[in-house]
């Protein structure tokens, strides 16, 4: 009976759909086809739909929600589990017991995520002859379900995706052979299948910037931070920073490939969101200001149109981010910025009204599916905002993060993970994930001064933005508070496949301006 949900659990369920782009929802319904009816699974519409199809199988409820979180974590929606209650390390330990997705169905997701776009072109052509000829446009989850559906992909017969693989990407078959590794040495586990978070995106490696320095920047009373600073280290050297398998193969192309083209009529536009005052407990982000003028001012000279909003609410923000989705004039321009400052915990910024809102829905607003006029333009977002619990903050330094008092299930949330699927984009945070950020109440926050600083001394000498934002970072990293005690950070990820390189201006930066 609906009576015996609680208001509570199904506003939970609300604002998890909310968060939730057209992509997850698609994910969610291929984890859950061995779930549920696949012909109510067809009618699916929204994430709502399928936590309702969830409770009516009762695998979910008010007392029982993991399945959901297990969800929400194999399509790394991790910043989404502290609504249930849960963190990405707490469902990983419970995964061996509880977890309902088989590793086939894993496997599969995994290899869907791993399939760019001009693959899947690939392999429709190699199957045009088992495909369905009225099916003309077909994502990667959809064309396995149809090769599901004649019977030509089993959970014990995996040949044909084999050997189409071996014909248009060897590189894919790492995923199926550990898949069919586990399945002979562990028959027994059913959810033991490991979820790789270095696997190839849609059309392009996620590579993420990390440094030594990371692991002096330390949360009071918190051991387990610094293991997992010098584990993100380890982590990010073993990923394969090789391009994508259609580039890699093709020489000549790849040498024509050494910058985005930024010669166009228009630059383009950057946004930037300055929250500065709140509803609720959150604290008023004194010196913001300064940070939004000073971005105004770089990105103005830089030859973009700046656009800022102010306190905007978390349904604001979204709001926003459709408008700007939807635009136009983006085909007529080289590029999109956009830089948000305000409160922010793991994977997620706060809005006026003290709602989060997940950076990776945000930046999804603009691939190529939701903004094709964007496509194979960079798209460069700047967040300055706090990824974890606020450390005790002296008079002139706050720090960008919830306030004591507000309870918070603090969860991990990697910049790599927050990034869209796909390549051309670039995630600039202000502080590695489970951190603070800081921010000078008069002269503003470290890594905004930083970043405008060295834009206006580095784009005049033709560095492309990688190398800018190691120097930010090498600039962040030298910064103390007052007393000498508290440090800092930033990391960028990104799935840039050229350098990223402004035209040098030809006014003098503004820091030199009078």
């Amino acid at each position: 009976m609906e009576d015996d949900v609680s208001l509570k659990f199904r506003r939970q369920l609300l604002l998890i759909d909310e968060n939730l782009v057209a992509e997850d929802v698609a994910a969610l319904k291929f984890l859950c086809t061995d779930l549920l009816p696949f012909k109510k699974l067809e009618r699916v519409k929204s994430a709502l739909d399928i936590f309702q199809l969830l409770m009516a199988e009762e695998y979910l409820n008010e007392e029982d929600t993991f399945l959901l979180a297990e969800l929400l974590y194999r399509i790394k929606c991790h910043s989404l589990l502290k609504k249930l209650g849960y963190t990405k390390e707490k469902v990983q330990e419970c995964l061996h017991e509880k977890g309902r997705v088989s590793p086939y169905r894993q496997m599969l997701y995994e290899l869907s995520e791993n399939i760019t776009n001009e693959m899947l072109k690939d392999i429709i052509f190699l199957l045009q002859n088992w495909l369905p000829k009225r099916r003309i446009t077909l994502s990667a989850l959809e064309l396995l379900i149809l090769l599901e559906k004649q019977g030509l992909l089993t959970e014990n017969n995996v040949q044909m995706l084999e050997g189409v693989c071996m014909k248009v990407s060897p590189d894919l078959l790492e995923t199926i052979n550990c898949y069919k590794r586990a399945k002979v040495s562990l028959p027994q586990q059913e959810n033991t299948l490991p979820v790789k978070e270095s696997s190839l995106s849609h059309t392009g490696d996620i590579r993420v910037f990390a440094s030594p320095q990371e692991t002096s920047i330390k949360s009071v009373g918190s051991n387990t931070n610094d293991n997992k600073a010098a584990n993100l280290t380890q982590g990010f050297s073993e990923m394969n920073l090789e391009l994508p398998g259609e580039f890699r193969n093709v020489e000549n192309e790849s040498k024509k490939m050494t910058s985005y083209k930024m010669d166009g009529p228009h630059r383009g536009f950057c946004l930037v969101i300055n929250n500065v005052s709140f509803d609720g407990s959150l604290q008023e982000r004194k010196g913001s200001c300064k940070d939004a003028g000073e971005l105004e001012r770089v990105f103005t000279w830089l030859g973009l149109d700046v656009r800022t909003y102010k306190n905007l609410t978390s349904l604001q923000i979204k709001d926003v981010m459709q408008t700007w989705q939807r635009l136009e004039d983006h085909k007529d321009r080289d590029c999109f910025i956009c830089c948000i400052l305000s409160h922010g915990e793991s994977g997620a910024i706060y809005g006026k009204d003290e709602e989060l809102v997940s950076i990776r829905m945000i930046m999804s607003h603009f691939t190529a599916k939701q903004c094709p006029q964007l496509a194979e333009k960079p798209k460069l977002f700047f967040i300055q905002a706090c990824q974890g619990k606020e450390i005790q903050r002296p008079v002139y330094v706050e720090a960008d993060a919830q306030i004591p008092d507000l309870p918070s299930m603090q969860q991990s949330v990697s910049p790599s993970e927050s990034i869209p699927e796909e390549a051309d984009f670039l995630l600039g945070m202000a502080t590695i994930d489970g951190y603070v950020s800081f921010r000078h109440i008069e002269q503003g926050a470290w890594y905004i001064q930083a970043l405008c600083s060295k834009l206006q001394l580095l784009v005049p000498r033709g560095e492309d933005i990688l190398s800018i934002l190691t120097e930010v970072n090498e600039d962040v990293g030298r910064r103390v508070d007052r007393w000498g005690t508290k440090k800092q950070m930033p990391q960028p990820a990104y799935t840039l496949r050229r350098k990223f390189i402004f035209p040098i201006p030809r006014d003098p930066p503004p820091s030199q301006q009078h």
